[in-house]
């Protein structure tokens, strides 16, 4: 069934024939404690460059789109051997698509304890997540970068967030320091919170994040090439509305060679990740813990999709109530249009939720909500980073859940 391969000192295994890797046998392979890799062929536009294997199905998976969430029919384990199946079980199987012309990276990646941060523009959303950052991130980040074209906005956050100390245990928050804009690349995780032309408070723009879509697009692109010259391999961290598209123009635009040609030399798909969704479960939440009919959703309830029009609330996985679902959904897209009722621009959630506290979440390897991609789409879902990849939550969709999934992937899948 599987063919056996060694490249160094990597195991590698696979169902295609590798002429060009020197064969092993599964008797040695299987004795091996850490993480082995199971090489697989499929088109680099509709699929990650590697992901953890999460479950037995996904050594069969030949389509990366919705089905990467369901968990039905996935529970056959026939003819795969005890050994492979405690590699699932422990996280330590790599799936790597081989279609990438530098897939051999991924052997050599490794995740770090402490991780180096470098986020770009400090407006409202910026600076509230930088300074989340430096509060609740000692454990996890060695140094915090920040760029911003306004000098003094950039002197005046490396002021004020380095003056915040703890009493008697003043090295405890990582430092934060100013850095040029060539050396955005050289860290382990690249925050994009540059924005232009978000609404005013008191306009009657309908949807305030697809009014940024054109003027962020062009921005994301400009750094999005900056991560192939520099061949960033780290996270590439999508914060600025609209998350979900600006994912994709990001993967679309860095894998361009000079003509305008993709040739998949930049970022690969799993190394963008868009952090919107962190805030619309808070949302959610907020609005069903005002009620015993729908509280259930703070321990059974998940949302998908993007931060915005097409965001789904399921109330519960096990119990879906399509009504309360609708419901939760709806006040939860128009969260945000409730504090701008109130005059202020609606940040800190987003900031908090979605930026310090996943971004977080990301490198210690917790779950958060993220849009990662799925085959055309970048799509929120519950998922998080382990040193065998990202790992979306699969679970046992309803049918009826499923069939709003998929009537907002048709519409993201055709605006970009």
């Amino acid at each position: 069934m599987f063919k056996y391969y060694k490249l160094e000192d990597k195991y590698l295994f696979s169902k295609f024939d590798y002429n060009n890797l020197a064969k092993s046998s599964e008797k040695e392979m299987k004795n091996t404690d850490g993480l082995i890799y199971f090489l697989n062929q499929l088109p680099q536009m509709n699929s990650r460059k590697y992901f953890s294997i999460s479950h037995p199905s996904l050594l069969n998976l030949k389509d990366e789109g919705l089905n990467i969430l369901k968990l039905e029919n996935r529970n056959s384990v026939d003819n795969i051997p005890d050994w492979i199946l405690k590699k699932i079980e422990n996280k330590k199987l790599v799936a790597v698509n081989t279609n990438y012309p530098n897939w051999k990276d991924v052997l050599n990646k490794s995740i770090k304890k402490k991780w180096r941060l470098n986020l770009i523009a400090l407006g409202d959303v910026g600076s509230t997540l930088t300074l989340g950052l430096r509060l609740l991130g000692g454990d996890c980040i060695s140094k915090i970068g920040i760029y911003d074209r306004d000098i003094n906005r950039l002197k005046r956050w490396e002021y004020e967030l380095n003056q915040i100390r703890r009493p008697f245990d003043e090295l405890a928050f990582p430092a934060v320091e100013i850095i040029d804009e060539k050396d955005l690349f050289n860290c382990d995780i690249f925050v994009f919170c540059a924005s232009k032309g978000i609404p005013p408070v008191g306009s009657n723009v309908t949807d305030v994040r697809m009014a940024q879509f054109e003027s962020n697009s062009e921005i994301i692109k400009k750094y999005a090439r900056m991560a192939r010259d520099a061949r960033f391999q780290g996270i590439f961290a999508v914060v600025s509305d609209p998350v979900d598209l600006l994912c994709k123009v990001a993967f679309l635009e860095s894998n361009k060679d000079e003509s305008g040609n993709m040739d998949f030399y930049g970022l690969s798909a799993d190394q963008i990740i868009g952090y919107g969704l962190g805030v619309m479960n808070g949302r959610a939440c907020f609005y069903a813990e005002k009620s015993l009919e729908m509280i259930h959703y703070l321990k059974e309830g998940r949302v998908f999709g993007p931060h915005g029009e097409g965001l789904i609330v399921a109330d519960s996985i096990e119990n879906y109530n399509e009504e309360i679902s609708n419901y939760l959904t709806n006040k939860t897209i128009h969260a945000n249009k409730e504090v701008r009722e109130f005059g202020y621009k609606p940040f800190v959630a987003p900031s908090i939720s979605s930026g310090a506290l996943s971004l977080i979440a990301t490198i210690k390897g917790d779950w958060f909500y993220g849009s990662t991609y799925m085959r055309e789409v970048y799509m929120g879902a519950k998922c998080r980073l382990l040193p065998s990849g990202i790992e979306v939550e699969q679970l046992n969709l309803p049918e009826s859940l499923v069939n709003r999934l998929e009537e907002t992937y048709s519409k993201l899948a055709a605006i970009i």
